[in-house]
């Protein structure tokens, strides 16, 4: 019986922890009704910094949010609402879709309640609204200038072999006069060259020089990773574990406590490190991967990571 009971509790502990390493969150959409741009912030955090007629903002893990729209163009008064709700009336969150539009009594513009879905796991957005992972706001990258030189080569030649012939023909004087002015064969050659400088800016994330693939990307979503980690737990061996995450680290990038869980679903130190290695390139934090060494039984592991590490910098 007490055995029983040891089981049991050892199981609702198991489900707890579980259950607790999936965080529920929401998911935000603003649009204008009249195609205004706008830039939002939400806790006092910018999400875009190219203003947007349609905006989504994903992984959202508050219940609601104190929101501000700012228009691009300076006339148009800002809007501000106190509580946003991202969850439904029973706190379950949700996808939730603002509308921008003009209120008709007064002419003012107005932030109001669209519309609500449950949330989708894979849900992918249409192609013409512009989507932002709270956290990792998006940036203007400027890449470099782009010059087109065009060369212009005019050739202009005025008259031709030109002269003037006179006969005179006077009693006792007989002269032909032929005059040629060399001046009138003259060629000319005019070279004309044009410049023209491109800026090219996209929106994106921007990502520094250096030698990792991921730093200040987009980490995998709440859903997404899952979803990847309950693929690697439904894995026999251990092995084919590893083989499995190397595999999705390979084609996402990850955040140092996403890297953290994948270590822990291991059953071998020597497993974690290896994947710990591996998954250093994809660490969309880098400077935050000392957290993955709380994964490790013994401090000759963190150690031997840590050396690894200085080799990559």
């Amino acid at each position: 019986m007490k055995n029983k009971i040891i089981l049991a509790a050892a199981m609702m502990m198991t489900a707890f922890v579980a259950m607790a390493q999936v965080q529920p969150v929401g998911h935000l959409t603003i649009f204008s009704e009249a195609g205004d741009k706008f830039y939002l912030i939400l806790n006092g955090e910018r999400q875009n910094n190219v203003a947007q007629t349609n905006l989504r903002v994903e992984d959202l893990t508050n219940q609601y949010y104190t929101a501000k729209i700012i228009f691009e163009d300076k006339a148009l008064p800002e809007i501000e609402k106190k509580m946003l709700m991202i969850a439904d009336a029973d706190g379950i969150m949700s996808d939730v879709t603002y509308k921008i539009k003009k209120n008709a009594n007064n002419g003012k513009l107005t932030l109001n309640y669209f519309s609500s879905l449950p949330v989708q796991q894979g849900f992918k957005a249409p192609s013409n609204v512009h989507v932002v992972h709270y956290g990792t706001p998006d940036v203007v990258v400027v890449q470099p200038s782009a010059t087109t030189t065009v060369t212009q080569t005019t050739t202009t030649t005025t008259g031709g072999t030109t002269g003037v012939n006179a006969t005179v023909n006077m009693p006792g004087v007989n002269m032909n006069v032929n005059i040629t002015d060399p001046t009138l064969n003259t060629s000319y050659t005019t070279t004309v060259t044009e410049t023209s400088t491109t800026n090219v800016q996209h929106t994106g994330h921007s990502q520094p020089a250096s030698n990792f693939a991921c730093p200040n990307r987009y980490y995998m979503s709440s859903g997404d990773f899952s979803s990847a980690l309950a693929t690697i737990k439904g894995q026999n061996f251990e092995d084919s574990k590893l083989k499995t995450a190397q595999q999705i680290a390979s084609s996402n990038c990850l955040n140092a406590s996403q890297i953290s869980d994948i270590c822990r679903v291991f059953g071998f130190e020597q497993t974690k490190l290896d994947f710990a290695k591996f998954a250093y390139d994809r660490c969309t934090e880098p400077n935050n991967y000392f957290k993955v060494n709380n994964v490790f039984s013994f401090s000759s592991s963190s150690d031997e990571l840590n050396e690894y590490i200085a080799t990559k910098k």
